[in-house]
């Protein structure tokens, strides 16, 4: 550790004896704020999830599965590349400023979607969204698990991921049925002016930053620090990066799903109000059962929760081959959104298991970096898949993919503090 961030830890450690308290029961107002704010950074995923898709080949006239899913390849590397380096400004910079300035780069992005007159201005919306994501939702999920410490801080991640996720579905939903009702644009993208708005406001008015409790934590740790953050967290420690390359194929298949279940959908025949229920089923079970699976990863085996949930996405990726129906679509959503909620809170607090507190919001931004970075990857891979050999062999081949990881996730992670 550098003497610089030797000499701002001790004086964290000195504040936070004297001003601040860990627990949820203790900062459960600050806490409410962030899930609620979540809930808005949720809302803004949502408002694209169902329909921008139908809008590329509708409006814009793209057959191409590639380049209708270059809205979420450039969604994925802005959001990567923001999530590394919020982690390394975490401390820096402060937690509460970089969610204000998230906030300030999605206030564009609904204005950008409705008067877009060609696709170009679609991918500009998406950096600008990565950005917002990739500060705004870092942020509260950071700071959640800040105020709580270590022993609940499964059910603090699974509470901001339920409260983010859920408003991804509710949203997908929402976006279908006024799409179907009044078109797809200008209508649905409104939603996202009021959620910008509101975000923004509540970080400034109401967010408290939460340095001072990370720096009360570090006086109760005993985690031995990484030598090298980044290359530990990726590849040289292998809990570390066996949680880190899930995080990526967890990513790659959402991608896979975001982009190609309403186009699937659309090519048997339903109708937008169905494509949006159906797209919403699986963020919907995901953000729902992370109320639960969140305190499960506090009191049962991560490296089990994560071989499990990995599996159950492959074996229901590969189940949208053979259906045909309603009410088989909404079961693969359900399978699929269990198994990605079984990882997903899980994810993190594991890779805080291997984390000092001091080093934690880099660990994560490194791992988020990864994780998100599988959206691009997901995307780009599913749509020449797609172009070159058709949709049911490149769901295959994701589904396999994901499989595999869940079997080096039982190779790789091992018990915490070992390297």
């Amino acid at each position: 550790m550098s003497p610089r961030l030797s000499l701002e830890l001790e004086i964290f450690r000195h504040q936070a004896m004297n001003t601040v308290q860990l627990g949820l029961k203790e900062n459960w107002k600050q806490f409410s704020i962030l899930v609620i704010i979540n809930a808005f950074v949720g809302g803004m995923i949502g408002l694209e999830r169902s329909v921008l898709p139908q809008l590329a080949e509708k409006d814009f006239g793209i057959s191409s599965k590639t380049a209708v899913f270059s809205f979420i390849i450039a969604f994925g590397i802005t959001k990567a590349v923001c999530n590394y380096f919020t982690g390394k400004l975490a401390n820096l910079i402060g937690r509460k400023n970089l969610l204000v300035i998230g906030w300030v780069f999605a206030l564009p992005v609904p204005f950008i979607l409705i008067y877009a007159n060609n696709w170009n201005w679609v991918i500009l919306a998406n950096i600008l969204l990565g950005i917002n994501q990739g500060l705004a939702w870092s942020m509260a999920v950071i700071m959640k698990i800040d105020l709580v410490g270590s022993k609940k801080r499964g059910l603090a991640v699974g509470i901001n991921e339920f409260a983010g996720y859920v408003s991804v579905g509710i949203v997908a939903f929402l976006t279908g049925y006024i799409a179907n009702t009044y078109g797809v644009r200008p209508y649905p993208f409104y939603l996202g002016i009021g959620f910008s708005i509101m975000g923004l406001l509540l970080s400034v008015l109401f967010v408290k930053d939460t340095r001072l409790h990370v720096g009360q934590e570090s006086t109760q740790s005993t985690i031995p620090l990484l030598k090298n953050i980044f290359l530990n967290t990726s590849f040289t420690h292998k809990s570390l990066s066996g949680i880190t390359q899930a995080g990526l194929v967890n990513n790659l298949n959402d991608g896979m799903v975001w982009g190609l279940l309403p186009i699937l959908l659309l090519s048997k025949g339903f109708s937008q109000t169905n494509i949006g229920i159906l797209t919403a089923i699986y963020p919907m079970v995901w953000g729902l059962s992370q109320l639960f699976t969140g305190k499960l990863s506090d009191v049962y085996s991560k490296k089990m929760l994560l071989f499990g949930g990995m599996l159950f996405q492959g074996i229901a990726i590969m189940g949208l081959i053979k259906a045909n129906s309603f009410v088989m679509f909404g079961g693969i959503g359900i399978l699929l959104g269990l198994g990605t909620a079984l990882v997903y809170p899980t994810f993190i607090n594991a890779i805080a298991d291997y984390t000092h507190p001091s080093q934690r919001a880099e660990s994560l931004g490194t791992f988020r970096f990864w994780r998100d970075l599988g959206y691009a990857a997901g995307a780009l891979l599913t749509g020449i898949l797609a172009d070159y050999f058709g949709i049911e062999m490149s769901i295959l081949l994701i589904g396999i993919l994901t499989i595999i990881s869940s079997l080096v996730i039982l190779v790789r992670v091992g018990k915490p503090f070992t390297i």
